[in-house]
């Protein structure tokens, strides 16, 4: 399966990207042959182009074979952001993703919190009206919870709120 002194994914006849993208000839023990291939090209170009030749080489060589892999998957990765955000990289990503956990965390927290609210709000309504949950006349539908006057609610909710979050939907 090696042809022109390069390895090759299923004989392909082809240099690697790497060797392709720096014009050079894909020598038998070429170093970037295994993990750039010749058909994702713009793998290695990101790659290239952040961190440079020379420099992945270097790394590469100093790893055991066993490790290579997986740095050239987080050279990628990190490649591949900074060319998306040139300043921040995989920082940028990070930090989004961390945005975005805290405001669904507040959502959750919201929902849980309106949650607690009904419940309190449907038992106040058993307990004075003289139901329980398991009498046969409370059947859960709305006419039967609120029989006779409606009871007012423990705690409003709006109270809780944070009115600035209602211009967006809760749930995106």
């Amino acid at each position: 399966m090696k042809e022109n002194g390069c390895s090759r994914k299923q004989g392909a006849a082809s240099p690697c990207a790497a060797c392709k993208l720096l014009r050079r000839r894909c020598a038998q023990d070429c170093v970037f042959a295994p993990y750039f291939p010749a058909d994702e090209p713009q793998k290695f170009a990101n790659v290239h182009k952040v961190f440079g030749a020379s420099n992945v080489n270097k790394m590469l060589q100093e790893l055991p074979e066993h490790q290579r892999g997986d740095a050239v998957s987080s050279m990628v990765y990190e490649a591949n952001a900074r060319v998306r955000d040139p300043v921040y990289g995989c920082v940028g990503a990070i930090s989004s993703l961390q945005q975005q956990i805290d405001v669904l965390q507040t959502q959750l927290a919201l929902a849980q919190a309106e949650v607690v609210h009904l419940r309190v709000r449907q038992t106040a309504s058993i307990s004075n009206n003289g139901l329980s949950p398991s009498s046969p006349s409370n059947s859960g539908s709305p006419s039967s919870r609120f029989i006779g006057s409606q009871a007012r609610p423990i705690f409003d909710m709006d109270m809780m709120m944070d009115h600035s979050s209602l211009d967006s939907p809760m749930w995106c």
